[in-house]
């Protein structure tokens, strides 16, 4: 009886077994019949099998020309190699290859001990109709994925080269040649001028004559963002390192700039506790995001500009002279409009030019009293102010020559129409400001310029970037600035 009973055991245990291989080798079977392609690879990832179809799919006709070859050798962009190697499976997948997407399958094959021997993968493409949507979901996201890429690499190059940096005068010239010599070597610059002269345009021009030319160009302008965001924007933050951190934190402009050029705008507003960092970022080439424990190597090449006296900010003890040292290996200085008399007519037909094409309308003629009037204007906002006039004028004009009576009142000058012989000053704003009580110098100071900004922001309706450009400063300082004469309610909040 007990060997009946151990017989009737081992024919059930061996029932079981047959039924169990017959259905590994029917589940076989089935995806072989309905997939795409089969593909069979051994522990070191060579074809020992592929199916005649999906050899045919990539330019086998044979499928024994297949055999023995590494697995990337006939599938290019194939994961076999990984689930050999870690012996896990990859159950649901996307394979690019040269027509189209497929759905894929990989999973290891082991032995009676466990050991991984091979892997067995399924391309399940053509029968699951039912992935339409997801593939159709798949191209779309691939296609706004490529067109995002192009566009952010667009905005991460250099707009500008030195042939946009306009003119002919001696001082522009010699800026040109010093501008050259640092695009050759890879130490920092530090450019320096008054606002509206061009130090952005030449950090570009810079880079695009660099051997960094085909890597990132990454802009912070310390003026436009808050102090407590600045550490954030320079290194990057972990996932939760501060209240309303993004789930996967956030990528630093040091990181973004890796292998390129950084360019920080308006160093002179950088707050004295994060300079420190910045020194030793750019002295040990590497930078550790906020929360994160992760050492990252930057090799970015840094060009800093300001309109502010470095120096004398050194001598406060408002910039760290070691940093400044740093940063002035390679200064070049930008000159002032007003001392580029030579560069006015050249810049001024170039960006009247430029804006007429942009907005189509044709190129007014300026007469010669028109032309005068342009030079004895001392261009308080430098380039800047000239393309924002020169904007303004395009706008108004209608038909005929531009004469000096028309600019005059573009210039906003007092007295107009004026002759050709007339010299111009702009107009002082303190000619409408009543007299002060008995303040000290810097109180003084303060209420003026309050006073100016609020004139400024009249003149141009209300408009906080055309006032902003019609002074000579950027929209984010003028912004900063106004919110700090509120809080010493020397101007009215806003309403």
């Amino acid at each position: 009886m007990n060997r009946l009973r151990e017989t009737e055991g081992s024919n059930m245990l061996v029932n079981y077994d047959s039924v169990a291989r017959r259905a590994m080798d029917s589940l076989f079977r089935t995806f072989e019949n309905f997939s795409e392609g089969t593909i069979v690879v051994d522990a070191q990832a060579r074809v020992v099998w592929i199916n005649k179809r999906y050899a045919a799919r990539f330019g086998f006709e044979d499928p024994q020309m297949a055999i023995g070859l590494e697995c990337e050798q006939v599938i290019p962009n194939s994961l076999m190699r990984q689930v050999v190697e870690t012996g896990k499976p990859i159950l649901l997948d996307i394979l690019e290859t040269r027509h189209d997407p497929m759905i894929v399958m990989r999973m290891p094959i082991k032995d009676n001990d466990g050991n991984t021997v091979g892997a067995v993968g399924f391309a399940l493409f053509d029968e699951l109709k039912s992935l339409t949507p997801l593939f159709a979901h798949f191209t779309r996201v691939r296609e706004e994925l490529v067109a995002a890429r192009r566009t952010l690499e667009q905005t991460r190059r250099a707009k500008y080269t030195f042939a946009s940096f306009v003119g002919n005068s001696a001082a522009t010239l010699e800026v040109k040649q010093l501008a050259r010599r640092a695009a050759q070597a890879d130490a920092p610059v530090l450019l320096l001028g008054e606002t509206g002269t061009g130090k952005e345009l030449l950090a570009h021009a810079i880079h695009a004559a660099s051997e960094r030319a085909g890597q990132p160009l990454v802009t912070l302008n310390m003026a436009a963002i808050p102090d407590t965001l600045l550490e954030v924007e320079f290194f990057g933050a972990a996932s939760g390192a501060y209240t309303g951190a993004e789930r996967k934190g956030r990528i630093g402009k040091f990181e973004l700039a890796d292998g390129g050029t950084l360019f920080l705008d308006e160093i002179g507003d950088m707050p004295f506790m994060l300079q420190s960092k910045l020194l030793r970022a750019l002295q040990e080439k590497e930078i550790e995001p906020i929360g994160s424990n992760r050492i990252i190597r930057s090799d970015v090449r840094i060009i800093a500009a300001t309109s502010a006296d470095l120096r004398a900010l050194v001598e406060a003890g408002k910039f760290r002279a070691d940093l400044y040292y740093r940063l002035n290996v390679l200064p070049i200085c930008l000159p002032p409009l007003r001392q580029r008399q030579a560069d006015l007519l050249p810049l001024t037909y170039s960006m009247l030019e430029e804006i007429c094409s942009r907005a189509e309308r044709d190129t007014p003629v300026l007469t010669q009293g028109a032309l005068k009037l342009l030079g004895q204007y001392d261009w308080p906002g430098n380039v800047r102010q000239l393309r924002n006039i020169l904007e303004r004028l395009v706008m108004m004009h209608d038909s005929g020559d531009v004469d000096e009576s028309m600019l005059a009142a573009v210039l906003g000058m007092r007295d107009a129409p004026l002759t050709a012989s007339t010299p111009v000053q702009p107009m002082r704003p303190e000619a409408a400001m009543p007299p002060l009580p008995q303040l000290g110098y810097a109180d003084a100071m303060a209420r003026f310029e309050a006073n100016y900004l609020l004139q400024a922001l009249a003149a141009h309706s209300g408009h906080v970037a055309h006032a902003a450009a019609g002074i000579g400063i950027s929209r984010a300082a003028f912004y900063k600035k106004m919110g700090e004469h509120r809080k010493a309610d020397r101007i009215p909040a806003a309403r």
